[in-house]
Order: C-alpha cells, then structure tokens, then sequence
C-alpha cells in the first residue's frame, strides 16, 4: 500500500492538533480547579530562554497551517498571535484544524517533488515537497505541542501519555 503525501499529511496534523485541544482543556480544567491564574500556565516557560506556553501552540498552528499552505500552492490567511486565555488557545487550534480539513488530496497529492523555499532568519532553507512535510511540518508541530504538553504537566496538570497520542484510531 502506498501512503500519499494528504494521508502522510492531514490526518496525523489533525489528530495531534485535536490531541492539543484535550491538553489545554485539561490545563483549563487544572487552574480553574487549583484556583491558579490561567495567566501563569499560559505564561509559563520550562526554561528562561524558550517560549511559553501560549507561544508553543501559536507556532505549532503556524507550522500546520503554512506548511500546508506552502505545499498545496494557495494564499494563506495570516493568524495574529494575540491568545492570552484557554479558550482563546483552544480557538486557534479548533480554527487550524477546521483550516487543515479544508485541503483535499488533489491540492496535497503528488506533491512530493515540489520546491518549497522558507526563509528562517537570514536564510533560505530549500526542501523537496516530501522532505518539508516529513522533516519539517511534522517534527516541527509534534515538538511544540510537545512542548506544550510539558510546560502544563510540569506544572501539575494530570496529563498522560495518551492524551498525547489520543485513542488509538479504529
């Protein structure tokens, strides 16, 4: 069986995204049960020199929706970084992945050989279109959410391993 570059795609990108909705409810359910600020968890950093919480899902959402946009070849509506509260958080994700159910295999298909050029500082990295989902989106989002997910169980939200990965498919 061959996997084509959507089902290598949207599929696992909306499953992790809707994995990260579940952690940040949980994250929600945790300051309003603990009385703790929401403000602190979505501020809250694992070390001085990274990104907060808030930071990890609005890049997480970034990568999932620019690389996608980038490989399907279609102008991309740009999302302001201004969530400071759960369900501003929970909204972005939910609004990416309505975005990412948008794309269909033909926009995603066949794709594998495309030129994708992303400016990163003062350069430019160059990847086939298979390269850039499979060494690129994909660790990208799974990294900061990730990220995401340790930030709100350092901070004592009850997270597990599952709801990292969510269910198992059927």
């Amino acid at each position: 069986m061959t996997l084509s570059m959507y089902q290598a795609a949207i599929p696992p990108l909306t499953r992790t995204l809707n994995n990260l909705v579940g952690i940040l409810e949980k994250g929600a359910a945790h300051a309003e049960a603990k009385k703790i600020d929401p403000v602190v968890l979505i501020g809250f950093r694992l070390y001085p020199n990274m990104f907060p919480l808030s930071k990890q899902v609005q890049i997480a959402s970034d990568i999932a929706r620019r690389g996608m946009a980038r490989l399907a070849g279609v102008e991309l509506t740009e999302m302001e970084d201004t969530e400071t509260t759960f369900p501003e958080l929970i909204s972005r994700v939910q609004n990416t992945i309505t975005y990412l159910e948008t794309f269909t295999p033909l926009q995603v298909d066949d794709t594998e050989a495309k030129t994708i050029e992303i400016p990163i500082r003062d350069e430019i990295l160059t990847f086939d279109g298979q390269s850039f989902l499979l060494y690129f989106i994909l660790p990208n989002v799974y990294f900061h959410v990730t990220t995401a997910y340790d930030i709100l169980r350092h901070c004592g939200v009850e997270l597990g391993k599952f709801d990292y990965l969510g269910a198992p498919p059927k």
